[in-house]
């Protein structure tokens, strides 16, 4: 039986023919932002006591919609106003309701990194995502072979983007683990069941070398979580829903990062 994963890849490998074939990469690349020099998140993690990435999400397939009204501009503006470290947009249309035109809209209203939230499956992403203004990618290790991983996160390198590379499970982060990734992060939430624990994240910490930014993801709703994950080397904290499914997400990020308090 196929899972939402699987027909998430099944579709992308669809969008990203069909977009190679109308936008070459030699016009990506004289893109007014290609020559732009990327900020470092995992830099940016490294030097900061609270370690918040904030996510812009309008709906996704587990929780439908989220938050169909806000604009990417001002969310985009709280954030960076209340001291988050990093952005995450989501970029995927169909099972998102994302665009690269959001992208675009972040990178234009905050200094801050900001990472592409996507399915990435071919260089052709990456190049995309440093001509829209992001500082970061995402790679899934659930959804790429070894050599893949290693191929597309050399190609971020060569670009200067920071590589993210996401672990759901401990197979995953040993195939995944080179070189050429800045940040692990780990995934709470179980990509068959959609239930969300953050023992996963304990669990494969001591297998995550010392090199890397150990970044925790999904399910972090509370300072309590935060405080619990930091002695297991954490520093990094994506938050999404959280924020997303309020009123005003910059606020609520500047309130949670006020109680964080450190």
């Amino acid at each position: 039986m196929k899972t939402i994963l699987d027909k998430i890849i099944a579709d992308k490998y669809k969008e990203v023919s069909l977009k190679k074939s109308i936008v070459p990469v030699s016009v990506l690349e004289r893109s007014a932002l290609f020559d732009r020099e990327p900020s470092s998140l995992s830099a940016a993690l490294k030097a900061s006591n609270t370690g918040i990435i904030s996510e812009f999400k309008r709906r996704s397939p587990s929780k439908a919609v989220i938050n169909q009204s806000a604009s990417v501009q001002d969310v985009a503006t709280g954030y960076e106003n209340a001291g988050v470290c990093g952005m995450s947009v989501l970029t995927d249309g169909k099972y998102f309701g994302g665009s690269l035109d959001d992208l675009l809209l972040a990178r234009a209203s905050a200094q801050l990194p900001i990472l592409r939230k996507e399915f990435i499956i071919d260089e052709y992403q990456i190049i995309e995502a440093k001509s829209y203004g992001a500082d970061v990618i995402l790679l899934i290790a659930a959804v790429l072979t070894r050599d893949e991983i290693k191929s597309l996160s050399e190609t971020a390198k060569s670009l200067g983007l920071d590589v993210l590379l996401e672990v759901h499970n401990l197979e995953e982060l040993q195939k995944s683990i080179m070189p050429s990734l800045d940040l692990l992060g780990v995934n709470n939430r179980n990509l068959k069941t959609f239930e969300v624990s953050t023992a996963i994240s304990k669990e494969l910490s001591t297998h995550i070398p010392e090199d890397f930014v150990k970044v925790s993801e999904s399910g972090i709703s509370s300072v309590a979580v935060i405080k619990e994950l930091q002695p297991y080397g954490y520093q990094g904290f994506l938050i999404g829903e959280n924020f997303m499914k309020t009123e005003n997400p910059g606020e609520s990020a500047m309130e949670f990062i006020n109680e964080l308090g450190i």
